[in-house]
């Protein structure tokens, strides 16, 4: 009987995990089937229980339920609890563990990507979920400069650059709104979408958080975004000859790190690329 495991969300149709972990599976031969499993939030507590029965291998967790996903866990790792926020749980025998791997994917992407650091580097973070969270938390520990955190509802953003005080990091938080400007936005170094603007599928999918006159001449704008590949955002960047990172490397990298802690396999890297790559084509 194949093994169940695949990705939670609210929506999921534009979702590439099913693509890039289904070659790596098949690449072991592993008979398990990875599936997207549309979860409204009402229904995540069900959801979640279900996952501890045998030939389950646990799933990935996507918006908005990165957060949702915890008090229904049995043990959280150490990352994902600074964090608060899980995207990979694994279902070890009925008790169900949580990780996050996002900070791995995001800063091997940004490594690997550009050949880049945020080594003393003015970071801007849009949005303050679940995925800010962990890239927040990966930042704090590269040496930043500065981190600046800028979210629709301030109270969200205030609680970020609050828990990234009790990890040595001080951050900024400010509003989306008044981030828009040319001024505040071209302070900084690197700009990190982790907001779900511009996503296929999603309500905001037309839409960027920022125009081209409002990007940093000289800096980087990574995306974390990965469907479409050409997010409008990233559009406006080409517009405006600044660097970029889509969403894609990362995705890729923290769906490797997921697949090694269900199966204990080195993950076929090159191949999942590969396989995220043609299915945005």
């Amino acid at each position: 009987m194949p093994q169940r495991v695949g990705i939670i969300g609210y929506p999921i149709g534009h979702s590439l995990s099913p693509v890039l972990q289904q070659v790596a599976f098949d690449h072991y031969c592993i008979d398990a089937t990875y599936q997207a499993w549309r979860v409204t939030p009402e229904d995540v507590p069900d959801f979640v229980g279900g996952l501890k029965e045998a030939g389950t291998l646990g799933c990935n967790v996507t918006v908005p339920h990165k957060e949702a996903v915890i008090p229904f866990l049995d043990v959280v790792d150490a990352w994902a609890a600074r964090a608060g926020a899980v995207n990979t749980i694994v279902n070890d025998n009925g008790r169900l563990e949580g990780y996050n791997t996002d900070g791995i994917g995001f800063l091997r992407a940004l490594r690997e990507g550009v050949g880049g650091s945020a080594k003393d580097k003015h970071v801007l973070v849009l949005g303050a979920g679940g995925a800010a969270k962990g890239v927040c938390l990966a930042l704090a520990g590269e040496s930043v400069r500065s981190i600046s955190i800028a979210n629709r509802t301030l109270e969200r953003a205030e609680a970020l650059a609050k828990l990234l005080e009790g990890h040595g990091a001080h951050a900024n938080p400010v509003s989306l709104e008044a981030v828009a400007s040319k001024d505040a936005s071209q302070q900084a170094d690197i700009i990190i979408n982790c907001t779900t603007l511009g996503m296929a599928h999603g309500p905001g999918e037309k839409d960027s958080p920022l125009t081209y006159d409002q990007l940093p001449i000289g800096g980087l704008v990574y995306d974390l975004v990965y469907n479409p590949a050409r997010t409008p955002l990233l559009r406006e960047a080409e517009r405006a000859g600044v660097a970029t990172i889509g969403g894609l490397p990362m995705l890729v990298y923290q769906g490797a790190a997921s697949f090694e802690l269900w199966t204990g396999l080195e993950a076929p890297v090159s191949l999942m690329a590969e396989a995220a790559s043609a299915a945005l084509q």
